[in-house]
């Protein structure tokens, strides 16, 4: 009599809980292999904008690349996946996809079809970073730092003494921190003249110029703005807001001349000083009148705070929309998840679009104004961006208020306009088209 066993299925198998587990972990990584790309939306679908550029910043440091998306959900970075990347993004609390390899080229593809305007810009690099910004508290903050410390994104500060001897050399990036390039102090005299904060100012500026072996704080102001602009015609990158963009170009038209009246360095102006201004010299702006009016906040016709009449409710301007593939360094700086941006005052607020040089490229303006908010430019091998106002999302910052909290700002569609510039350095270099 034969017996018959009955045999186990090839399908049929018991696993412990323990080879359980390292079945479902094995699966788990298969899966997270196949997931090769993270992507960073900068749409709506956005927690943190600001923060955003922050992540990008730190994939760059440590060594690896970044792939900027323009004009794809509002600018989006996708990188290569990793752990640590995915981790990073949650702790900063920034949104973020994980995708497999055929969404990345699937993205990749769309981006790049001739017919849509997008393009990939790979960011290589990240630049070493410098803020002109004084030593000593004033009472008022600078937007360009609050922005830099709140997305996480490292930088040296740096002042007249080190730009005299010659530190530029060391960065890729410069910002200038809200500043007055012509030596008239800011021209508060008139309204702060008799402040603890105003007069100890003047001291550390004419102490730091008799240190570098200047007469007048003019003079070091003037040699430190031909050092940041022979940073710029080297290759450098600069941005600027408020007055520092147009006290800028003023210093460097007024450098064979005196235009500083008595109370700021102790002899009056050249009576023929606005005749020997020189616009073959600065970058933006030519053909401005200066205001020599001491009690004035005004520097010249350049800025039309003083002129303009726009309600705050009404006060917005709009950027400009670029050829993502024919006009890359424009689209990169104007990447946003809104082309309307809320309008916002500042020393310098907004460019006269009549005093800009052939060549400026406006990248956003109010056109019912006539003005300019953020322009662009080349300076020899260098690049230069100008951003009038003060903070985006504080409408008329006064000395003395307290910084903009940027946790209550995440999604700053002005704060992001910095931000571009920030990250621009890093950008392989592509042949512009012509």
């Amino acid at each position: 009599m034969i017996t018959k066993t009955k045999c186990p299925s090839p399908f049929t198998f018991h696993l412990s809980p323990k080879k359980l587990l390292f079945a479902f972990a094995f699966l788990l990584l298969a899966q997270l292999t196949r997931a090769s790309s993270i992507l960073i939306p900068m749409d709506d679908q956005q927690k943190d904008h600001l923060k955003s550029y922050g992540i990008a910043f730190w994939t760059l440091k440590n060594g690896e690349t970044v792939d900027w998306l323009l004009n794809y959900r509002g600018g989006s970075f996708m990188m290569k996946y990793a752990k640590a990347l995915e981790d990073e993004c949650k702790i900063r609390g920034v949104s973020y996809e994980v995708i497999a390899d055929a969404k990345a080229n699937e993205i990749a593809t769309e981006v790049s079809d001739p017919s849509v305007n997008m393009d990939i810009v790979k960011l290589e690099k990240a630049p070493k970073m410098a803020v002109y910004s004084p030593k000593n508290k004033m009472p008022w903050d600078d937007a360009v730092t609050l922005v830099l410390k709140y997305a996480e994104i490292p930088y040296d500060v740096v002042y007249d003494e080190e730009i005299i001897r010659g530190d530029l050399a060391k960065y890729d990036w410069l910002h200038m921190h809200h500043e007055d390039f012509t030596g008239q102090f800011g021209k508060f005299y008139g309204a702060y003249k008799y402040t603890q904060w105003y007069n100890d100012d003047v001291k550390a500026q004419n102490a730091m110029a008799a240190k570098l072996s200047f007469k007048k704080v003019s003079q070091m102001k003037l040699a430190v703005v031909q050092h940041i602009r022979d940073f710029c015609a080297g290759g450098g990158f600069l941005f600027a807001m408020c007055s520092a963009t147009d006290t800028f170009d003023i210093a460097l038209s007024a450098a064979g001349t005196d235009i500083c009246e008595a109370m700021f360095d102790g002899d009056p102006s050249a009576p023929d000083a606005q005749q020997k201004l020189d616009f073959t010299q600065t970058f933006a702006f030519q053909n401005f009148t200066l205001d020599q009016n001491p009690v004035s906040h005004q520097f010249s016709d350049i800025d039309v705070t003083a002129v303009r009449q726009v309600d705050r409710t009404r006060d917005f301007f709009t950027l400009f929309d670029f050829s993502a593939k024919w006009d890359v360094v424009p689209s990169m700086l104007t990447q946003d998840h809104d082309k309307v941006v809320k309008g916002f005052m500042g020393l310098t607020t907004a460019y006269n679009k009549g005093k800009l040089k052939p060549g400026v490229t406006i990248m956003g303006e109010m056109k019912t104004g006539n003005e300019a908010r953020y322009i662009h430019g080349e300076f020899g091998k260098g690049q230069w961006t100008f951003y009038g106002g003060h903070d985006p999302e504080d409408y008329q910052h006064a000395v003395g208020d307290p910084p903009t909290d940027l946790k209550l700002h995440p999604n700053s569609a002005g704060y992001r306009l910095i931000l571009n510039n920030v990250l621009f350095p890093a950008a392989k270099k592509k042949k512009q088209k012509t």
